[in-house]
């Protein structure tokens, strides 16, 4: 039995997952201690624990609010959501951005054009190095000193106005006209989608290339705006009341302020990977598609940025995820996304620190846990496929 025993513990893996398993363990214990130790000195304190303050009334206004309803009788698991849908929603338009300036100018830093060169170069050496925060404080001044005051607001077709204040848009009513047009957007999506993949196969069998752009903008452009026109979709428009524009949707200036900043910062990180793919490309590669009679353009599209997406997606992944954190510096020009309201507004007047950061930092964790899992699919989707 001793021999036995002797001979299990000297075997590498059993022993590698006692380790594993008595790490584990201390692990738990410390942290177990540490929660009891936590909800000990709570308890003699007298301070109030548990999530029943998300069912209390928030009492305080929130001035962006773009899809969901509030008020200051809504209660704090409300305004969480909405700091939630506010956070994704500058996110997703930083992301977008960002993409496109960041291709644009990646592309740009290896032009044979001295002067476009240049200019892709100074700006990725002034924006990348002036810290995010400053630059966010910087083009919300612009925007403030810029842009006219309420009553003098640069008027759009008397429906969209910008001021000071922000951009207002006429507000899609929602009813029955509505949800048809946004069902055929999704049946043109999906019908687009099913085109684009017969296409891809053809592609992959026969080298014959389908153009699908006439495709995209017929059903994913031309169906939804047809549905709109055919069944009257009503809006809402945005008119001056006072000080103030009331009605349609409110896009605040430190939400753009913000957005902007996000995105041409980030944009310099995204422009250098673009770079460094491209780079990596085998001139050989760059001389076959010249061969073919391709022009430099063609070249770029067909065969040098596919190959070199390869390289750059994964550090550009890394830049999404710093996107989306860095927007917890909306604090500074006072646009209310999660931070802001949830663990500033919120946390100021519950005063439950533990949970009110850990359900913020829970929020933070998913989406860019969902952002990683979309991108290394996408990744895994750009390999090269072996025959």
């Amino acid at each position: 039995m001793f021999t036995k025993l002797k001979s299990l513990l000297y075997n590498n893996e059993i022993r590698a997952i006692l380790f594993q398993v008595l790490a584990v363990v201390v692990i738990a214990y410390f942290a177990y201690q540490a929660f009891d130790n936590m909800m000990l000195n709570i308890e003699q304190r007298g301070i109030r624990s548990g999530f029943g303050f998300l069912s209390d009334e928030a009492g305080f206004a929130v001035n962006d609010n773009f899809f969901l309803e509030y008020s200051p009788a809504s209660t704090n698991l409300q305004a969480f959501y909405v700091g939630i849908v506010n956070t994704l929603i500058v996110a997703i338009t930083g992301i977008f951005s960002a993409s496109i300036i960041g291709l644009i100018i990646g592309i740009s830093r290896l032009s044979s054009n001295y002067l476009i060169r240049k200019i892709a170069t100074v700006y990725i050496e002034i924006f990348r190095n002036i810290p995010i925060l400053l630059q966010i404080l910087f083009w919300y001044s612009i925007a403030l000193n810029t842009f006219p005051s309420a009553r003098n607001s640069i008027n759009f077709f008397d429906s969209i106005f910008l001021n000071s204040r922000g951009l207002y848009l006429p507000k899609l009513i929602a009813g029955t006209e509505l949800y048809l047009v946004l069902a055929s957007f999704v049946i043109g999506l999906v019908g687009y989608i099913f085109i684009k993949k017969r296409s891809d196969k053809k592609h992959d069998e026969t080298g014959v290339k389908t153009n699908t752009i006439p495709h995209f903008l017929a059903l994913v452009l031309l169906l939804p705006i047809v549905a709109y026109f055919t069944f009257g979709v009503q809006l809402e428009y945005p008119a001056l009341k006072g000080f103030n524009f009331r009605g349609g949707v409110d896009l605040s200036i430190e939400f753009f302020a913000l957005a902007f900043s996000l995105s041409i910062y980030t944009a310099t990180y995204i422009a250098e990977a673009i770079r460094s793919g491209v780079e990596s490309v085998d001139k050989g590669q760059k001389e076959a598609a010249a061969a073919l009679g391709l022009k430099s353009s063609w070249a770029m599209r067909l065969v040098i940025l596919p190959q070199a997406l390869r390289v750059a997606i994964p550090p550009i992944i890394n830049q999404y995820l710093n996107l989306t954190k860095n927007s917890s510096l909306a604090a500074a020009v006072g646009y209310t996304e999660l931070v802001t309201i949830f663990s500033g507004t919120v946390l100021n007047v519950v005063g439950q620190a533990i949970e009110i950061v850990m359900l913020t930092m829970l929020v933070y964790l998913t989406i860019s846990l969902v952002i990683s899992l979309v991108l290394n699919i996408f990744n895994k989707k750009m390999q090269i496929k072996g025959r």
